[in-house]
């Protein structure tokens, strides 16, 4: 007589489940291969963020659960900033009604998030002021330098503190990519300075046609 016992019901389930989690755990973080043209755009993996807090000036705390369900381009700077900033921004609200003028059914799913690197200097009514400047849609949000340092990192945006050429006045080195959050919350892309609003809108397109046929 044999000495082996099946394994119980539960046993087998509970494996299964486990099987099935990791399974679903890898479709939504490792995508399949992206279309030539977005090579160098989509990220390799799709990565979920983890729970951050920033705060704005008329749009309120910013979590995570204000990212789900939309498309949001996010961008790392600071008012101060004498060109790259301003010009990304210029490009961001040409990019936005572009696609408000395309008749997109998914253009109010699509939002902009300014983050500033330099909460020394950039209030949340500065920001909301400053952002309102190219698009009053877009959010402007800020938090303490510990914060904004873990929520940069995640996209893999450093940026650094230049010395001050005269007291209170200084330059921050950041990054000039514009990256885009998918409505699961997962970085999915990053756009790679120089902006231009009409390339953003068909590499957008592209990435949301990639995201629906993909699943």
């Amino acid at each position: 007589m044999s000495d082996r016992h099946p394994l119980p019901v539960g046993t087998l389930l509970l494996a299964a489940m486990l099987v099935l989690a990791m399974l679903l755990t890898w479709l939504l973080v490792k995508p399949p291969s992206p279309p030539a043209e977005l090579k160098g755009v989509l990220r390799s993996e799709f990565r979920p963020l983890v729970p951050f807090h920033l705060q704005s000036r008329g749009h309120g705390p910013i979590g995570l659960d204000d990212l789900r369900g939309k498309w949001t381009f996010v961008f790392f700077g600071y008012r101060s900033c004498p060109d790259l900033c301003p010009n990304t921004l210029h490009e961001l609200a040409a990019f936005r009604r572009l696609l408000d003028d395309s008749g997109a059914a998914d253009a109010a799913q699509v939002q902009v998030l300014f983050v500033s690197v330099d909460p020394a200097r950039d209030s949340e009514e500065a920001l909301a002021e400053y952002v309102a400047y190219f698009d009053p849609r877009f959010i402007g949000a800020t938090a303490g330098r510990a914060a904004i340092e873990r929520f940069a990192k995640q996209f893999g945006a450093g940026f650094a503190y230049e010395a001050e050429t005269v007291p209170g006045q200084y330059a921050v080195s950041h990054s000039g990519a514009v990256f885009l959050v998918d409505p699961h919350a997962r970085v999915v892309a990053a756009f790679s300075e120089p902006h231009y609003a009409a390339t953003l809108l068909r590499q957008f397109r592209g990435i949301a046609d990639y995201y629906a046929s993909s699943g």
